[in-house]
């Protein structure tokens, strides 16, 4: 195995045993009101989500704005996400858009001492499984950095597509943002033994058992960008099998925010980011081509908020 296949092996073991430990953070960029970085807020901020005890984080990912981040700014919130995690918990961030552009950022991410990196859809056009095993081949060839593919929207592995892009050292993992639980239990069984799967659903805790009764324990968690006392009482009543609690957060919290999520496009990210703003949080607005929630989306939100923080013994005021 070369140097970077070792690399990449140790970096995996990390996240398989903070995935074990802890969600996945996908940190929220901070931007001012003009929409310029923020970057003091963030560091702020992301102090507070290394304190919840997250099993690691994903900085300038999609609840992260990487659509919206230049290289100078995707360089600086790299940076400052390692900075301030000081190797508590492994650091993987996103890249995208095609391969070539996928590189730069990623040696971006590299020289920013980032331990993985996330490679996110490609922009815009569809492609052939044959395609998409190339463009995952020029990333993994052109950066020593460990890589986890994420499949969503346009992008679906097979399962003799997964065998291939197993084969390049550097790829350690897969997340899925499809929910096609049989399309992910053939992918499971055709990857390599200690190959990463993680769910990736927009609010994954929705889907945490299914996932898990395919194999796919390991979830990332939007509700730990604003209220990770929520997102850490799920993970522990999941791990528990403590279903009654499972099922009463599910029920009174995530049910009601999803339906509220699913009131406005680009919401995923806009009403994670106005949730956060409600704890204390100042992350500042998001950037176009998202926009702000309605007004009644926003009361709705609150209510649901200060419920589910209620559930967990938890207040507003925390940020």
């Amino acid at each position: 195995m070369s140097d970077a296949g070792f690399a990449a092996t140790e970096v995996a073991l990390r996240i398989r045993q903070g995935a074990r430990d802890g969600v996945l953070s996908f940190p929220l960029t901070a931007f001012q009101a003009d929409g310029a970085l923020d970057l003091p807020a963030y560091r702020g901020y992301l102090s507070t989500r290394l304190e919840a005890n997250p099993g690691a984080v994903f900085p300038a990912c999609g609840t992260g704005e990487f659509f919206s981040l230049d290289e100078d700014e995707y360089r600086s919130v790299v940076r400052a996400t390692v900075e301030t995690a000081a190797g508590q918990v492994p650091v993987i961030a996103g890249i995208g858009y095609g391969w070539a552009q996928a590189l730069r950022f990623a040696r971006i991410a590299e020289d920013a001492g980032a331990d993985a990196v996330l490679a996110m859809p490609h922009y815009l056009v569809n492609g052939p499984q044959s395609g998409l095993v190339e463009q995952v081949g020029r990333i993994a060839g052109g950066t020593d950095l460990p890589l986890i593919v994420y499949q969503r929207d346009h992008v679906a592995y097979t399962a003799e597509s997964l065998r291939r892009i197993a084969r390049f050292p550097t790829v350690i993992g897969l997340k899925d943002g499809h929910s096609d639980l049989d399309r992910l239990q053939r992918l499971t069984l055709a990857a390599p033994q200690g190959f990463l799967f993680f769910n990736g659903a927009p609010t994954a805790e929705i889907q945490a058992r299914a996932y898990a009764a395919v194999g796919v324990p390991a979830y990332s968690s939007a509700v730990h960008a604003f209220a990770p006392e929520i997102a850490n009482a799920f993970f522990a009543a999941l791990n528990a099998a403590d279903d009654a609690r499972v099922e009463q957060l599910l029920r009174e919290f995530y049910l009601p925010l999803v339906e509220i999520r699913d009131r406005g496009t680009g919401y995923a990210v806009a009403l994670v980011k106005a949730a956060a703003r409600m704890r204390g949080c100042p992350v500042g607005p998001v950037r176009a081509p998202l926009a702000e929630p309605r007004p009644e989306d926003l009361a709705d939100l609150s209510e649901v908020l200060d419920h589910g923080l209620a559930l967990v013994g938890a207040r507003r005021q925390a940020g």
